[in-house]
């Protein structure tokens, strides 16, 4: 039965967080303390000092809202969830941790051990406020420890580490776009199956990183974006060809913030097309190369990813949805101007309105809430508190109530409200 009255759980997928750059200092182990000092006065991003600077800071897209408050004042972030209708988010980095060059989302990975030492001291500083971030609103907030791919074993280690203090997943680093690392490698089997062990979800999250913005000229920030739909299938298919998902059936992936999600539909035809070539016989000219990796897997490429395989806060969710891509979950993105913030209420209504009660609780909460394992007796109550009712979301928002794009927001979903 439907039940417009209902307050509906809204978790987001996708919002980000960190703290104050001075403040990574008591995270630190000790013995990087005299190092820090330095590099904390002399650090400065060029790009996050250069865009948005017109916007409220607690509104800015991308790195630059490195400095927004909203990033670690606990209470002053619950208070705008609250008013967003907010009961649940999922936390990414935002901030610079120690000893990075620029934002955690845009750096290049360490090239020296050196360098790989100090930076991965930085990640686990980070991670350890994170948890006790996490902790003042444990029902609220699922964060996950950030990891390097350099070294299996310490990445292992700070997965184990991770678990016991009550983070939720494990994100892979950024820079591995830059090293194109390859997740197929069986040298990451040790930390896939720890993930798994831990019922730990592996993320990417849409990440630019930077190594040619200070090197590669105008066009490299462009290019960066226009690469990260590739970037994206190309971890999927990574894992689903090396038979991460056949080995470990309770592993999840998540993939976030991606402009293009739809555009899966195409890449994931692409792979099954590509699975097919065992049923085609040993004589045709490709299978002699592709049959042992072929023969470990036991299901089309896309069982695998409706299986095993989530998409967070797509910029594109709707059209994601239209397109058939299972296992999607909203994100408003705060505290980043691109994301739904301050409009969030206007940006459901406009972007959701016509889904049934069912469509709405799964892309709103159940799925996340699966994978996060958030209580979801728990969040109603905050929802009741601060949610919109199902009826609510059922009302198509009215011109006149949509914000301007972009002088209010710039949400997507008001750009494409333009040409509605």
């Amino acid at each position: 039965m439907p039940t417009p009255t209902r307050h509906q759980i809204v978790i987001s997928a996708d919002g980000h967080c960190g703290a104050p750059l001075w403040d990574y200092k008591e995270y630190l182990d000790r013995r990087y303390h005299e190092e820090f000092d330095p590099w904390a006065r002399s650090f400065r991003d060029p790009w996050s000092e250069e865009l948005d600077q017109e916007r409220p800071v607690n509104n800015r897209s991308g790195v630059a809202s490195m400095g927004a408050p909203l990033n670690w004042d606990s209470q002053l972030r619950l208070d705008y969830l609250d008013a967003q209708g907010i009961a649940a988010e999922v936390l990414f980095p935002n901030t610079v941790p120690p000893f990075y060059p620029s934002g955690v989302l845009t750096a290049p990975g360490p090239r020296s051990p050196g360098e790989y030492e100090l930076r991965f001291a930085g990640l686990r500083a980070h991670n350890r406020w994170l948890a006790d971030f996490c902790k003042q609103a444990p029902d609220r907030r699922a964060g996950f420890a950030q990891i390097f791919l350099d070294d299996v074993d310490d990445a292992i280690a700070e997965v184990r580490w991770a678990k016991e203090a009550g983070l939720r997943g494990v994100l892979l680093p950024g820079d591995h776009v830059l090293k194109m690392a390859n997740l197929y490698y069986p040298r990451y089997e040790p930390l896939w199956a720890a993930c798994a062990e831990l019922d730990l979800p592996i993320h990417r999250h849409a990440a630019a990183p930077t190594e040619s913005f200070y090197e590669g000229g105008k066009a490299s920030q462009l290019v960066a974006f226009v690469e990260i739909q590739f970037y994206t299938a190309r971890a999927v298919s990574h894992l689903i060809f090396s038979g991460v998902f056949e080995r470990h059936p309770g592993l999840k992936f998540v993939t976030t913030e991606i402009a293009g999600a739809s555009e899966l539909a195409r890449d994931l035809a692409k792979m099954d097309m590509m699975a097919g070539l065992r049923d085609m016989g040993t004589g045709t000219p490709f299978y002699a190369h592709v049959k042992d990796a072929l023969e470990q897997l036991t299901r089309p490429p896309s069982d695998y990813f409706a299986s095993n395989c989530y998409v967070g806060g797509p910029h594109d969710l709707r059209q994601a949805k239209e397109a058939g891509i299972p296992n999607l979950m909203w994100g408003a993105d705060i505290p980043h101007s691109e994301g739904t913030g301050p409009y969030t209420h206007e940006a459901l209504r406009a972007s959701l309105w016509d889904l049934p009660e069912a469509e709405l609780d799964t892309l709103l909460a159940t799925t996340a809430a699966k994978v996060y394992g958030f209580a979801l007796d728990r969040l109603q109550l905050v929802a009741d508190r601060v949610g919109p009712t199902v009826a609510e979301l059922q009302t198509k928002l009215p011109a006149c109530a949509r914000p301007k794009y972009p002088d209010e927001t710039c949400c997507s979903i008001f750009r494409e409200a333009l040409h509605v």
